[in-house]
């Protein structure tokens, strides 16, 4: 007796279905990705090694935000204390979150648009993340322009911004590391381009730092209605930003996973040699002290809950299609539980190390300044642009040590950066593969000359306006609740968790704990609910040093914002509304249509009916 049965898939990747199939159709309707038969397109590429997939997420999710934001924070609100709402959040929604989205790419190896074919209605969610990506695309990548910028300026005789002696500079320049008596009418001299301007102890002045910033690298307007022209050397800077970004993954992930083990591994060597240079500072240990002592004061005002939130979700680089797609290319079979672990492990201990390389800094350049560390301590562009510089041009050999902070810089958004474009491009590139996929390197290359157009507007001299509207709202915390929120509720409720317990045991070959599936059907969600409210709640406009913006900029700010988070109701009554069928069959299609998935084709179509045992063919 001869029986056929249907191939049961035993490799790596998940099982490839010979061409599309009904129930991949809805409503007659098949996904454009599917018209096209399987062999007539490039196969997807998969990462060469495991390591090149590690190596590519601590690379994106570890960024300028673990640097620059996170050591801030964690001194703001009240020190050791911060790490309680911190860890909390990372163990309720963080890491559960994350390794929803590793392990849904992994599982349906296709981008951040493709998963959505399990849950059409919250398709808007993949829509939603496309566009938060596209914003960020543009203006992040102005920070390494500005960072290349400081990084050539780093290799003059003098520092730039370390004294008065410039075309740039101003009347009211001045050392903020003079020490004089004010009351004893004591007077110190100040060289200001070419000229001795003797000047009293208690005159207020502008440091050379800001001067630098404000007035040679920004060129700065009075307001976000007065672009001015375009800054040609930070033009140039951002074109190269662009050209290393693109060289970094036009030839696919095999090529990524190779450079991301140089982009993320490099800033650590960096980070190490500035912590041993800012240990050995006078007063680097009151800064490290105000950096981790606990005030637990803190923890009774809900701005430290609001921002503890909202960095776990900003440092993982949740909901931007990122993490989707990176676990895409990988085998069906990894371990990604355990790459989520080590991945947050690495992500989590760099923010906490990069506060003691901060800190001590910081500690030093307060006590040279005789002022607290709370005076001199800032978060963002001010600590990169303004505090850092102003404290390496006191060292010795100064120009050595601001070359290895702007490179450390450069090397942690780099990677940062075209992972991000390489997961927008991947979620183009697989929703239409008939026009895309074989031509991915000119999509790549169309990406990055549109965005870099766009991101010229950010390099006027009044881009810096423009910047912070993009920083504020584009990629804000309402967006980041608003996506994540409806991107757990739709794998876990409307999906079904234990459909996708049942797809990571098919990976795994073993179920996760229980702790998981509390998280994502409850946890988060209501995670997400509550930082929603308080942060309505306790919004504030935005404002840049002392300006506050005009209404209509604000309105283009909210419409950023509108512009990711109501496509998700909007695509849901879209799809809902063309489906055909009765109201039961349109839940069905929209929620929890039968499509193909992995899971299916790797088990045997076995039912037990009236005693027998029907398969597809028999022959006796």
């Amino acid at each position: 007796m001869l029986i056929r049965k249907s191939s049961v898939s035993h490799s790596d990747g998940p099982p490839v279905s010979d061409g599309p199939s009904a129930r991949d159709s809805i409503n007659g309707e098949t996904e454009a990705r599917d018209k096209v038969p399987e062999e007539v397109l490039p196969p997807r590429d998969h990462w060469t090694t495991r390591l090149d997939f590690i190596f590519s997420c601590i690379g994106f999710s570890v960024g300028l935000g673990n640097v620059w934001r996170f050591p801030y924070l964690c001194y703001k609100n009240g020190g050791g204390a911060f790490l309680i709402p911190y860890f909390l959040t990372l163990f309720f929604a963080g890491v559960p979150m994350f390794f929803l989205e590793l392990a849904l790419g992994q599982y349906l190896s296709i981008g951040g648009l493709g998963v959505w074919k399990i849950c059409p209605a919250f398709k808007g969610v993949g829509y939603g993340s496309l566009i938060v990506a596209a914003w960020a695309n543009v203006y992040y990548i102005v920070v390494l322009a500005w960072t290349i910028y400081y990084l050539f300026m780093s290799m003059a005789s003098v520092l730039p911004w370390a004294t008065c002696n410039n075309w740039w500079n101003t009347e009211r320049c001045g050392s903020e590391y003079v020490r004089c008596n004010a009351t004893a009418n004591e007077t110190f001299i100040v060289v200001i381009n070419g000229a001795n301007v003797t000047r009293s102890c208690g005159t207020d002045v502008v440091s050379p730092v800001r001067e630098f910033w404000e007035l040679n690298v920004l060129q700065v307007s009075s307001g976000v209605h007065e672009q001015g022209r375009v800054r040609w050397p930070l033009a140039l800077t951002l074109l190269l930003a662009w050209v290393v970004c693109y060289f970094c993954i036009w030839k696919g992930v095999k090529w990524t996973g190779k450079v991301s083990w140089f982009t993320s591994m490099f800033p650590y060597v960096l980070l190490l040699i500035l912590l041993i240079r800012g240990a050995t500072l006078d007063g680097a240990a009151e800064g490290i002290v105000y950096y981790l002592y606990p005030n637990f004061a803190k923890l009774k005002e809900s701005t430290v809950w609001i921002e503890a939130v909202t960095q776990i979700f900003f440092t993982y680089g949740l909901v931007l299609g990122t993490q989707i797609a990176l676990g895409s290319y990988n085998k069906y079979h990894n371990n990604i539980l355990r790459d989520a672990y080590i991945i947050s492990a690495v992500n989590t201990g760099t923010s906490l190390f990069a506060g003691f390389v901060i800190f001590s800094v910081i500690g030093f350049m307060a006590k040279e300044q005789g002022k607290s560390v709370a005076e001199v301590a800032q978060s963002g562009t001010g600590l990169a642009f303004l505090v850092y510089p102003s404290a390496v041009a006191q060292l010795p050999i100064s120009q050595l040590w601001s070359i290895l902070f702007f490179l450390m810089l450069f090397f942690v958004g780099l990677d940062s950066q075209f992972c991000a474009l390489e997961g927008f491009v991947t979620a183009i590139s697989d929703e239409w593969p008939r026009l895309f996929r074989k031509r991915k390197e000119l999509v790549t290359l169309a990406v990055c000359v549109v965005a870099y157009f766009v991101g010229l507007s950010m390099i006027t001299q009044g881009g810096i306006y423009i910047f912070e509207m993009f920083n504020f709202y584009s990629v804000s915390g309402i967006v980041l609740l608003v996506l994540i929120f409806f991107e757990c509720i739709a794998i876990s409720w409307a999906y079904g968790v234990n459909r996708f317990y049942d797809a990571l045991n098919d990976m795994l070959g073993y179920y996760p704990s229980l702790w998981w599936k509390m998280c994502w059907t409850i946890a988060t969600p209501v995670i997400c609910v509550g930082v929603f409210i308080f942060y309505v709640a306790k919004y504030e406009p935005l404002v840049y040093v002392n300006y506050r913006y005009p209404w209509w900029a604000e309105l283009i700010g909210w419409l950023m914002t509108m512009s990711s988070v109501l496509i998700i109701p909007a695509y849901g009554l879209y799809f809902f509304i063309k489906t055909k069928g009765t109201l039961r069959q349109r839940f069905k299609l929209c929620f929890r249509p039968d499509v193909d998935e992995p899971i299916k084709a790797n088990r045997l179509p076995i039912d037990i009916q009236d005693g027998s045992i029907p398969v597809e063919d028999t022959a006796l």
